[in-house]
Formats: C-alpha cells, structure tokens, sequence
C-alpha cells in the first residue's frame, strides 16, 4: 500500500468515538486490518479497542465463518483437483468451536475467535463469535439449517438493537443482510443441500442439512442504496474507511429493496 500510514490504539479510540460508539452497545464488526495502513500491535489493538469502546455492557461479535468444511462441489475448494473430492469428504476434520481456524474472515476475526472469554457458536460453516454482556445470548442455539433467519445470531443482534461497523470492507461483507435474505419474499427464492464434517455423539460424521441459499451479490447495491436514505457514519482511520451503522435501519431496508429488485428467478 502506497502511503501507508501509521495506527495507534488512540487513533481507533477517538474514530469510533466520532462514529457514535458508545458504552453498552451491541455491535457486529467486518474488519480488514491491512485496509487501516500500519496498525501498532496487529488485530490485537483493533479487540482491545472495540471491547473498550463498548464498555462492560456492550458486546462486539464478528462473523468467524468455516466454510471450508463445506461439500468440495460447492467450490470452495477449487484449487484442488476433482478426484481429491471424496478423500476431503471423508478426512477433513470435524468443527470444533475451540480450534477450528476461520476461512478469509481476517486476522482481526481470527485471533477475536480465541479471545478470552469469546463464545463462538455451534454451526460448523457459519459461526459467529462475541465477546462482551451478551455473548453467550448471540452465540447460542446457532441451528445447522437455520443460518441467518430467526433465533441465529444475526436476529439477535436485530432484537438488541445492535450495530454494524465495516472497518476497510464493503456491504459485500456486510452479514446483517442475510436477516433481510430470508425475511423477504422474492421470486428466487429457493433453498439449497450443504453438507460439513460434525461430531456427533462423539463421532466425526458427514451430515447432508438444508439451508436457504445465499451470495450477498447485490449487498453493494443494497448498501449504495441504503446511504441515500439512512444516516451512516463515514470517516477514514488510517488508511481504511469506517462505517457504522444501525443494524435494524439497514435490515428493514434491505427488505423492501430485495422485494423490489430480485425479480429474476436464478437458474
């Protein structure tokens, strides 16, 4: 990065202050540490100035997705050869919420999952870790076909009235939108088969579960969108830019626009 600038822990102190973060908010965060320049201390500093921010009564929860325990034919994947396929079914290793490693989520969500006191949920492609008052409330009961809709994480927040901050990523990024995914009716619909390695009584299995299908394609135009009507705090710490956001604005919104504007059934 030409120009890369440098980034001290009070520096994203007084970013989020200017944000409106505030003490005892709820607040989900996609964050690319390498879009912020040189940050001093590494993701390690981006923590400690979140859950700081947020205070004892907040809580700061980041998606830690695996979704390289997912079936080879769903493309993830795709830079092994097909005849491997099966041999991946049949070895890669069960989830495990303490070990399992995060898939291009980003260093800062990478060591968020093994902070201490993190609680990172159940489901073995899409987890969500949080740290903070009401940890264990988001993180809880995370249903295998259940992803995004009622009762997962992402509603959980919509109930607190929680946040969105996207620091150096974009609305592609932006999971909240997958609570509007499977809240609005539209003609392409449709649900699809995953299967992943769990335990299960104790023993690696190979579990086929269906779950609505998803690619957040259109989040960029969701969230250009979004900016023209709602209030979203735009600043830039370092080299990156900071969004923040209130979750239930972005997910009402995000409704209607996907009932107005996913018209095509996808093949």
């Amino acid at each position: 990065m030409e120009n890369r600038k440098l980034v001290l822990k009070e520096d994203l102190l007084k970013g989020f202050e200017v944000l409106g973060v505030k003490k005892g908010q709820n607040i989900i965060v996609h964050a690319s540490l390498t879009s912020l320049g040189f940050v001093c201390g590494g993701p390690q500093i981006v923590i400690e100035a979140l859950l700081e921010a947020v205070g004892e009564d907040g809580t700061i929860m980041m998606p830690t997705q695996t979704w390289k325990n997912l079936d080879p034919n769903m493309g993830v994947h795709w830079e092994e050869p097909e005849e491997w396929y099966q041999i991946i079914r049949d070895n890669w290793p069960a989830y495990d919420k303490a070990i399992t490693p995060t898939n291009t989520m980003g260093a800062i969500s990478e060591m968020f999952r093994s902070w201490p006191n993190a609680k990172r949920s159940d489901h073995p492609v899409r987890s969500f870790a949080a740290v903070g008052k009401n940890a264990e409330l988001l993180i809880k009961d995370h249903d295998l076909s259940n992803i995004f809709g009622k009762g997962s994480p992402i509603d959980k927040l919509y109930n607190l009235d929680g946040y969105v901050m996207l620091i150096g990523v974009g609305y592609d990024k932006n999971t909240s939108i997958h609570l509007a995914d499977v809240i609005a009716e539209y003609d392409s619909k449709h649900n699809e088969f995953n299967s992943t390695a769990i335990m299960v009584d104790g023993q690696r299995k190979w579990v086929t579960y269906e779950t609505l299908s998803v690619d957040g394609e259109d989040f960029e135009d969701i969230g250009r969108d979004f900016e023209k009507q709602y209030e979203v705090k735009i600043i830039t710490i370092g080299n990156g830019t900071v969004r923040f956001m209130r979750q239930r604005d972005l997910v009402d919104y995000a409704i209607k626009w996907i009932e107005k504007n996913r018209i095509v059934r996808k093949v």
